[in-house]
């Protein structure tokens, strides 16, 4: 296989696992706590992801204790003092502007056409829980806290988590959440669906992501596009409309090679080999 070199970020620690990218938050003495350049360094990082054909599946973790402890409380000291002195209507646009950006720097998380697997421990908070609502699969380990912070800070939450989460956990159980900020820990969040999983301990989890991750990425990588396509279609569209879609991407884009390759590979006991 051929090797590719990550680029390189200043709030984010890249590395590959043959076809398996692994991408950390990378301010652990903050909490891993999302600073303005996080922001954007996301959106160019997943966009590289999306790109690169030799990466077939992404985990997503954050270095040190906790996985995302939120959007950095200085970015907001940040964004006042870049408003002082705009006239009202003028501030309006400008902060309109300035949450379609940050929307824009997470759903490149979710239109990164590689499943992108989210190993979650300590706090996930706030913008984390924006985080790990793009992401295609949770997994947390015990001892972890997520929770709706902005609420608690006066706020909606406007960058993801109110828009996808309803998606992933009940209706009911989502509105309390959002209207809450209460902590839910690994137990809950296992019930609720916020997570596939949950594990004893941050080694156990990371050994079982790290195999699904490569389980994954041995898979038709076409394939694997594709279905993550179908199923983000399918939830903003209806049945009808998503039945439609699919054929026509089959239509035009069914593999025959990587199909024959997959059943002569299962016939032999063996794993197929597909092309990037």
């Amino acid at each position: 296989m051929n090797s590719v070199v990550p680029p390189s970020y200043t709030t984010l620690k890249v590395r590959m696992e043959e076809h398996v990218a692994w991408v950390a938050l990378n301010r652990p003495d903050k909490a891993n706590a999302m600073n303005e350049p996080m922001w954007d360094e996301i959106q160019a990082c997943f966009e590289w992801l999306d790109q690169e054909p030799l990466v077939r599946a992404v985990v997503l973790c954050g270095e040190g204790k906790h996985f995302c402890a939120g959007i950095d409380l200085a970015m907001f000291a940040g964004l006042a003092q870049s408003a002082e002195g705009m006239e009202k209507s003028r501030f309006v646009e400008w902060f309109r502007a300035v949450i379609l950006r940050l929307q824009g720097n997470l759903t490149a998380i979710e239109r990164c056409r590689k499943p992108v697997l989210a190993a979650i421990q300590g706090s996930c908070v706030g913008g984390g829980v924006d985080v790990i609502s793009a992401c295609d699969m949770r997994y947390c380990s015990d001892g972890v806290k997520f929770s709706i912070k902005e609420i608690d800070i006066g706020m909606v939450a406007d960058v993801g988590t109110l828009q996808r989460l309803p998606h992933i956990i009940p209706a009911g159980v989502m509105r309390e959440l959002a209207y809450t900020g209460r902590n839910v820990d690994a137990t809950e969040a296992e019930r609720i669906g916020l997570v596939n999983r949950r594990f004893d301990n941050y080694e156990e989890m990371i050994e079982f992501v790290s195999a699904l991750a490569q389980d994954i990425a041995r898979k038709s990588p076409l394939a694997i596009r594709g279905s993550k396509q179908m199923l983000l279609y399918s939830r903003d569209h209806s049945v009808s409309d998503a039945l439609d879609y699919q054929a026509t991407w089959n239509g035009g884009m069914l593999s025959f090679e990587d199909v024959m390759q997959a059943i002569t590979a299962t016939s032999e006991g063996k794993t197929a080999d597909f092309k990037d």
